[in-house]
């Protein structure tokens, strides 16, 4: 009986033992939610079709429809691995911080107590960018909307998305977050290109203002950045790595760059997926001390509801809008993720 009894001590010790450590986690997401404008005209921009009489016939019952289902999908983003929504999220193609507010107030994220970063931007749809955060998770200090100066073709300004760095305490450690739109394809991707190298040399001017201030900065920086990973905007401009053992002091690490070549899509296009939505970072998020928040793994969040399942785009986004229609569904894009982990600190 003896023997029985210390058998089982040792088995129960050594099972213990081999249980993996709580971590804590904390998920950074980001999605472009496919124009989410409110239904009233805004004298100062060119949002006239998204209003009851306008092309798109964008009434009431479309924008609460298109704002609940958005709310409910942030509140699913890593909800599998946190069982939590996520606890930074940065958006793109929303009008104003009104219908921010209005997202951010469904009875599928009001009890997560979300705070907005929001500025007017100059394009000239009033398509901006914002950052939501759980107070109980992230604090701001500061913020700035960084204006991107590029010219068309004729040489008049294109008024296009700001770059929107927003800087503050992750559970008392020290980030900063860029959300990103950057100009899009129209009029094909070569003869757009060198808007996207642009707004890429912009992104790393930022960033490295940043990290001249403190090299073991931890930039984060998202968006839609209407460009896939391999393109020469983040290869030529940004120089960004895709394996971890490449990465040095001063380079950016891009996780989507290894899903892209695998395959792997946030938006398609004639049948080819693109990875326009990605989310990159600073040296010390993926090799910085172990006590602190560092990366853990990237995810494309694409359940079957949010994909077209007949017809002939099956396989697609299930977007909400198509041919001036509004289609009940979500967004032309897939929302992204990534997850940072860090280990709890010893109790005395």
């Amino acid at each position: 009986m003896k023997k029985i009894i210390i058998l089982a001590f040792i088995l129960l010790t050594t099972f213990a033992c081999a249980q993996p450590k709580k971590f804590a986690v904390r998920t950074i997401a980001f999605y472009n939610v496919e124009n989410l404008f409110d239904t009233i005209n805004d004298p100062n921009t060119l949002d006239d079709a998204r209003t009851p009489e306008g092309a798109d016939r964008w009434t009431s019952k479309c924008y609460n429809d298109h704002v609940q289902k958005i709310a409910r999908v942030l509140s699913e983003i890593g909800n599998d691995v946190t069982h939590s929504a996520p606890d930074v999220i940065g958006l793109a193609e929303v009008e104003n911080e009104a219908v921010v507010a209005d997202l951010i107030n469904t009875s599928y994220l009001k009890d997560y107590n979300y705070g907005i970063v929001h500025y007017d931007s100059p394009d000239n749809r009033g398509v901006d960018v914002a950052l939501i955060y759980k107070k109980s998770a992230f604090k701001p200090i500061s913020s700035f909307p960084h204006p991107l100066h590029v010219y068309k073709d004729d040489g008049t300004p294109l008024n296009t998305r700001d770059q929107l760095l927003v800087s503050g305490e992750l559970d008392g450690e020290m980030v900063h977050f860029i959300v990103n739109h950057w100009p899009s394809r129209l009029g094909g991707e070569p003869r757009s290109r060198h808007l996207r190298e642009e707004a890429a040399a912009l992104n790393k001017q930022i960033i490295d203002s940043l990290l001249k201030i403190d090299p073991n900065a931890k930039v984060f920086s998202m968006g839609d950045f209407n460009d896939d990973p391999t393109n020469s905007s983040f290869k030529k401009i940004l120089q960004t790595k895709d394996k971890k053992e490449d990465v040095q002091k001063g380079d950016l690490f891009n996780p989507m760059e290894t899903m892209y070549n695998k395959g792997m899509g946030t938006l398609a296009h004639q049948d080819k997926w693109n990875l326009f939505d990605q989310i990159y970072f600073t040296y010390d998020v993926l090799k910085g001390d172990k006590s602190s928040y560092r990366y853990w793994k990237a995810s494309v969040f694409n359940p079957d509801y949010l994909t077209t399942q007949t017809g002939r785009y099956k396989g697609y986004p299930f977007r909400s809008m198509a041919n001036g229609n509004y289609t009940w569904g979500y967004s032309d894009h897939y929302p992204v993720c990534i997850y940072l982990i860090k280990k709890p600190k010893n109790k005395k």
